[in-house]
């Protein structure tokens, strides 16, 4: 199922972050200018692969501790490509049942998740601007899906980075949480420089020239995005150490991460 609109142009030549997690991630969705960008981070952060790969482990965790807690929805933003290990796999090879309604912006992605999907019934791929939360909720592929009188997991893995300031990601965050009812969870992670400011900042500048730059930000900011949440054990952390059952030495520190519980909003 999806709605695979396209929001952004397309241009191969135009190194694009999403493809470039890809590359990381040892898939086959990307282009020449997306592994030649990718092979300029990697040159200026070698662990680049195992954070990514941290990352990828963080996420398998944390829907498994959702579905734990009983929350078998799932709302992930800026999903990128949902190749080997992603949410819908973990999810409902614990439970069939699960429900998993990915949105992103990016077209070849979009296009390459419809056909990887193609003929799942639980799960939808939505071309949607994540900082258009009613456009999110309102379209087909989340409003048909997701049961909104019952708990979702909100799912904003490795995606935060991609607002600007002036986007206000705290802002846009709460404004999804307050679409939720108590019970339903925040999962979040986010790049940082904060463990190696001078080779993550080379991988800024490297994404400066590609379809969308990362804003590499601090744990103090990060932590922000999750204030009004109730953050569980072990709060937020580097991704490797959130409830760490993957092998340490496949992995490298380089993403704040966190799981927080949405309480009660006065609805307005």
């Amino acid at each position: 199922m999806s709605d695979a609109s396209e929001l952004s142009p397309f241009d191969p030549d135009v190194p694009n972050p999403a493809r470039m997690y890809d590359c990381f991630l040892g898939g086959s969705h990307n282009f020449a200018a997306d592994r030649a960008a990718a092979g300029r981070v990697e040159e200026n952060v070698p662990w680049v692969v195992a954070a990514v790969r941290a990352n990828r482990f963080f996420l398998g965790r944390a829907v498994r501790f959702c579905l734990a807690e009983g929350v078998d929805q799932f709302l992930d933003l800026g999903s990128g490509i949902p190749t080997v290990g992603h949410v819908h796999e973990v999810a409902q090879r614990v439970s069939p049942r699960a429900r998993v309604a990915y949105v992103d912006v990016e077209p070849v992605t979009v296009a390459s998740a419809a056909a990887l999907l193609d003929g799942d019934a639980r799960t939808t791929i939505t071309a949607a601007d994540m900082r258009d939360p009613d456009a999110v909720f309102d379209a087909p592929g989340v409003r048909d899906l997701l049961d909104l009188s019952r708990p979702v997991a909100l799912l904003t893995v490795s995606v935060l980075h991609y607002l600007s300031d002036e986007d206000d990601p705290v802002a846009l965050v709460e404004r999804y949480r307050r679409r939720l009812v108590p019970g339903s969870l925040h999962v979040l992670s986010h790049v940082t420089g904060d463990h190696d400011p001078d080779p993550m900042a080379a991988a800024e500048r490297v994404y400066r020239g590609t379809a969308t730059p990362l804003t590499f930000r601090p744990r103090r900011r990060i932590e922000e995005m999750l204030a009004g949440t109730e953050l569980v054990e072990p709060g937020l952390v580097d991704a490797s150490q959130w409830r760490p059952q993957d092998p340490a030495d496949a992995q490298h520190r380089g993403f704040w991460a966190g799981v927080g519980r949405i309480g009660q909003y006065r609805r307005v």
